[in-house]
């Protein structure tokens, strides 16, 4: 076909020089953006099953384990505490009745939940020959299987033989059933474990609840364990009330013991010390205080006698008459008499008259009889004035006798006050304890609890463990959030290239075609490589058209372009030959050259191995003319590989190949170069330095970034010009559901435009 020759030029002149890399390429990778809620969506959307999966699976699981255990029941009584005060003041100090704070409430809780409660249910329901309660019973149940005798036959020979190192080789032997007390405290921690009492918020009501896999036994062991803390509150305050009664009467006897023990020294102090109790104090001390009374008056009397005694003797006749001597005043009114009438006389009749000396006899025997009067009235009152005297003196001696006799006993008089005061406290002392002994008995019969059941327990309907529906519930939410941690592993773990995003970002490279895989279902008989000839309307066909015109749409469309990937099986040779027959049949003429020399392809996609090729024409044992050949689908021209030549990267490096590049690019529109995986062979290297540009095929959601990113650097240390990259084998289902921007064109909505 080509009959120039090849022009004889120094190396440097034929091979091209490298061309700058487009705008939109870079040599750094992009980093991606954190992660967005459409991100997060478009996660959710490619890795839904995952999350249908979890959320499936695990409330299956849920539901199973669920069904597969024993069923609980718990039934609630309500107990209300409403505690009252004693009316009986000594029982203050035994029973008080405290303000109802969240420390009295938690203390009835414990009260309920008390170990005394437990045992009487047990004993009450014969809860130790119940295996949901008894360890023991079940252990000896698994005890009657061969593999458990077995297990407890080298268990108890190991503990024998070595005590220390037995719990590192085994476990303990199967232990013998507990003593009865032993069996009925291990029974009543497990009530314990079972009754709950809570106390309801803000109010002094307590909830009582029991769990057990029996629904009758869960509602009477509630009842029995709220009526047996109501009687134990009764209980403990009759015994509190019985206690207090029990002093109080001990008291009494011990007070009246006292009283008598007092009164009867009291009685012997008196007698002993001749104390004689009178009406308002001791009988010595009345006697002194009547005789100092009757002392007073005595002095009194004396002295008023002495009084009249000296005014007599004065001779004041005012005086002796205000004394009372009625004779005395009659003769001494008859003396007045006498004198005026002997001064009448004598004024008239003279002094030597008869009648004068008749009246001056008269005066004179008036005057004796006067004077002895007054005689015998001082002698009257000097008597009566020694009578007082005497009177005194003896009162003074009695006085001073009873005195001397009242300090001789005045310490007997203080031992006897001490036990009167003494024996008055224990008496109102015991007036006062048997006061409260009588309330206290009245008390007793009146007592009740501080708490009364507000609502007994029932039979539960619905058991409260295992609540399918919360298990399940759980479960579901349990399984979004795994499902969602898978998801995120994943999305974090896959290290691919999803989309034209990531290899933008992770390559800095423009994701110029997504290429769809075609299901050997659709291609039926065809071929890969033939659809985009046999089907020239469907998606792959459109894909190759897309991958030409943004190869075509650059700064300086290239001519000669090598499409190579980082790894086989990426489907470059599938894009290749799909590319070529696609520009070839838009009218250009099209030249596509099989350079992978150690594992050509072209010969099995146009049937022609074995035939001379490339490696021939550069070793000079063909020319151009008789390797090229021409496609029976279309008017692609193509050269196959040729034989197998170890040093093919010497021939690709050769002037020769330089030359043959330099010919055909006269001749053809575009020049393909199906050239090996650049990461592992140092051929793609070289043929990438020479063409125009470099196509890069990442597999989709196959190859590693990694892996894309060496191969990537490989290729810019050749100075290869990296126009783009296509991800190849796209699965149009998957992607399509994926969310990304691009599978867009996955859409149905542009279904019309296709034609399978």
């Amino acid at each position: 076909m080509l009959d120039r020759p090849v022009e004889s030029r120094p190396p440097a002149e034929r091979r091209p020089a490298p061309r700058a890399m487009p705008a939109n390429a870079s040599s750094m990778p992009i980093e991606p953006e954190g992660m967005t809620v459409n991100a997060l969506i478009a996660s959710l959307k490619r890795r839904r099953w995952v999350l249908v999966l979890c959320a499936l699976l695990f409330p299956a699981v849920a539901y199973i384990a669920a069904n597969q255990l024993t069923p609980r029941y718990t039934a609630s009584a309500s107990v209300m505490f409403e505690p009252e005060g004693y009316n009986a003041r000594e029982l203050q100090s035994i029973l008080r009745d405290e303000t109802t704070t969240d420390a009295v409430l938690a203390s009835q809780v414990e009260i309920i939940r008390s170990l005394s409660i437990a045992r009487r249910i047990v004993r009450q329901f014969d809860l130790t020959e119940r295996a949901e309660f008894s360890w023991w019973l079940e252990d000896a149940k698994r005890a009657d299987t061969p593999w458990f005798r077995l297990r407890d036959a080298l268990a108890r020979r190991v503990f024998s033989l070595a005590p220390d190192i037995a719990g590192f080789l085994g476990p303990k032997p199967i232990a013998t059933l507990p003593p009865d007390d032993q069996a009925e405290i291990a029974a009543a921690e497990a009530v314990r474990d079972r009754l709950l009492v809570n106390v309801v918020r803000n109010s002094r009501v307590l909830a009582v609840q029991f769990t057990t896999e029996d629904q009758r036994l869960s509602q009477e062991v509630a009842n029995l364990a709220a009526e047996l803390y109501i009687s134990d509150q009764l209980e403990s305050k009759f015994n509190a009330v019985r206690r207090a009664t029990d002093w109080l009467d001990s008291r009494v006897t011990q007070l009246r013991t006292e009283v008598q023990h007092t009164e009867a020294r009291i009685a012997e102090l008196r007698t002993t010390s001749g104390l004689t109790r009178g009406v308002t104090a001791g009988l010595g001390t009345e006697q002194v205080s009547r005789l100092n009374t009757d002392l007073i008056e005595s002095r009194n009397q004396l002295a008023t006698a002495e009084a009249r005694l000296a005014a007599a003797r004065g001779g004041g006749g005012a005086d002796l008459t205000a004394l009372g001597a009625a004779n005395l005043t009659v003769q001494r009114n008859a003396l007045d008499t006498a004198r005026a009438e002997l001064e009448r006389l004598s004024a008239t009749l003279g002094a030597n008259h008869p009648d004068v000396r008749a009246a001056r006899s008269r005066t004179t025997d008036a005057q004796r009889a006067v004077g002895s009067e007054t005689g015998r009235v001082v002698q009257a009152l000097a008597g009566e004035a020694r009578a007082a005297r005497a009177r005194v003196d003896s009162l003074q001696e009695a006085l001073r006798i009873q005195e001397a006799r009242l300090n001789q006993n005045q310490s007997a008089e203080i031992q006897l006050a001490a036990l009167e005061r003494e024996a008055d406290a224990s008496r109102s002392l015991l007036r006062a304890v048997l006061e409260r002994s009588q309330q206290t008995v009245s008390q007793t019969a009146i007592e009740k609890a501080d708490a009364r059941v507000l609502s007994p327990a029932t039979i539960p309907g619905m058991p409260s463990f295992p609540k399918v529906s919360m298990f399940v519930g759980a479960a579901l939410v349990l399984g979004l959030l795994f499902g969602l941690l898978v998801i995120w592993f994943l999305e974090q773990a896959d290290s691919t290239m999803r989309s034209g995003d990531d290899v933008r970002a992770a390559l800095g490279l423009p994701c110029l075609a997504l290429v769809p895989m075609l299901r050997q279902g659709l291609l039926g008989r065809h071929r890969v490589e033939d659809w985009v000839v046999r089907k020239p309307l469907s998606p792959f066909s459109e894909s190759m058209r897309t991958l030409r015109a943004s190869l075509w749409l650059g700064h300086e469309p290239p001519r000669v372009i090598v499409i190579t990937a980082a790894r086989p099986g990426e489907g470059k040779t599938t894009t290749s030959v799909a590319l070529a027959r696609s520009a070839s049949m838009n009218g250009e003429k099209v030249l596509l050259i099989d350079c992978d020399v150690r594992q050509p392809s072209l010969g099995r996609v146009f049937r022609c191995e074995g035939a001379a090729g490339v490696t021939d024409l550069l070793l000079g044992q063909a020319v151009l003319e008789r390797i090229i050949r021409r496609d029976h689908l279309s008017t692609l021209d193509y050269i196959p590989a040729g034989a197998a030549e170890i040093h093919s990267l010497g021939l690709f490096m050769s002037e020769a190949m330089a030359g043959l590049l330099e010919r055909v690019r006269r001749e053809y529109d575009l020049i393909i170069l199906d050239a090996p995986p650049a990461l592992a062979m140092a051929d793609a290297r070289v043929v990438a330095r020479l063409a125009d540009a470099t196509l890069l095929c990442v597999k989709w959601r196959d190859t590693p970034r990694s892996v894309v990113r060496n191969s990537l650097s490989l290729l810019e240390e050749a100075h290869a010009r990296i126009v783009g990259a296509a991800l190849t084998q796209v699965d149009a289902k998957v992607h399509g559901r994926s969310g990304y921007a691009d599978a867009e064109v996955y859409h149905p909505r542009y279904g019309g435009y296709f034609r399978e």
